[in-house]
């Protein structure tokens, strides 16, 4: 039997490990060969829709492969997030979402079949956006110190009704947010989507809604907006502050739409990925297209994206936590 020295043994291994590294390298030098499918868990048509197609089309072109969007709707998004968890980890799926599947869903599920940071790779934040408050013209204020102040009046109370989208929904959560910041009693009126809200709110039914579709109406002047829920200035309405600035001092509600791929993506793989989406957000006319839908472009790392579901789980579960009669 042939004896093999340690040191031979030693310089073999360190070669397969050469070799090892070498093929990841060029793996992912050579990726994407073939186009990408990126799930959508929403309906077509709709935000998160048309801002993923927007970014999916510009990647597309960095890439030098198509990215094709498969909405996947269903659960709220949680049939199109879970169907990510399931396939190979070799960057040809991903999932373009909002963080309705990440942190609103964590907040509001009693039993989340996946696990929203540990069962995905993260690879860019795209944009932040925020909800417009908006309130039916009957309502006798122009400015929100002007609301704030009617809303306190004891003539008023049971006066003001605000509509969401349902239990447990981003519109729901902002209206629990502005009655513990600005001590106020809106009474919640949900809904089966924000549409069914905003036209009670157009009939007199309600008087105020939080909806980030609501520029045809705004524009219409078929409601008056008062402020926006983000920290930053909603870049269609720069003239409008937003609720922080004008009376609710950090008040801070966002959405967000984020890239991941599936647990145990190749981190040069995910590398390229991340410096994709920052390539297409630098486009001037991807810029103009999201910021005209209401998006402040952002473009993070993947710790970043993290970090950012870890926060805003933490702040969602204290607003959930001061809701009368919970929000499951």
């Amino acid at each position: 039997m042939r004896c093999i020295s340690k040191r031979t043994w030693i310089a073999g291994l360190g070669l397969a490990w050469l070799t090892c590294v070498a093929s990841t390298s060029v793996h992912a030098q050579s990726y994407p060969q073939r186009p990408i499918k990126a799930i959508v868990p929403y309906a077509a048509g709709g935000f998160s829709d048309q801002a993923s197609r927007i970014i999916a089309e510009a990647m597309s072109r960095n890439l030098g492969q198509n990215i094709v969007i498969e909405n996947r709707a269903g659960g709220g998004g949680r049939i199109g997030s879970e169907a990510i968890t399931k396939v190979p980890a070799d960057g040809y799926q991903l999932l373009m979402t909002t963080n309705g599947t990440k942190t609103y869903m964590a907040v509001v599920e009693k039993s989340l079949s996946y696990d929203p940071v540990n069962d995905f790779t993260p690879i860019s934040l795209v944009g932040k956006y925020g909800l417009l408050m908006v309130v039916n013209p009957s309502v006798p204020a122009k400015t929100l110190p002007e609301f704030l102040a009617y809303a306190r009046d004891p003539k008023n109370k049971g006066k003001l009704n605000y509509a969401s989208s349902g239990m447990g929904s981003g519109l729901h959560f902002a209206g629990e947010l502005f009655n513990a910041m600005g001590k106020v009693d809106m009474v919640h009126v949900p809904y089966k989507g924000s549409g069914p809200g905003m036209q009670d709110v157009l009939a007199g039914v309600c008087q105020v809604i939080f909806d980030g579709a609501a520029k045809p109406q705004i524009d219409a002047e078929k409601v008056r907006l008062l402020g926006t829920t983000s920290s930053v200035r909603d870049p269609r309405y720069p003239d409008v502050p937003t609720l922080s600035e004008g009376g609710l001092p950090g008040y801070d509600l966002t959405y967000w739409v984020g890239i991941f791929g599936p647990k145990g993506l190749p981190p040069d793989i995910q590398a390229r990925l991340n410096a994709s989406v920052k390539t297409a957000l630098a486009e001037p006319d991807v810029q103009r297209k999201l910021n005209a839908m209401g998006m402040t472009l952002v473009g993070s790392t993947p710790e970043q994206l993290v970090q950012e579901i870890r926060t805003e789980t933490a702040k969602l579960r204290q607003i959930a936590a001061a809701i009368p009669g919970g929000v499951n």
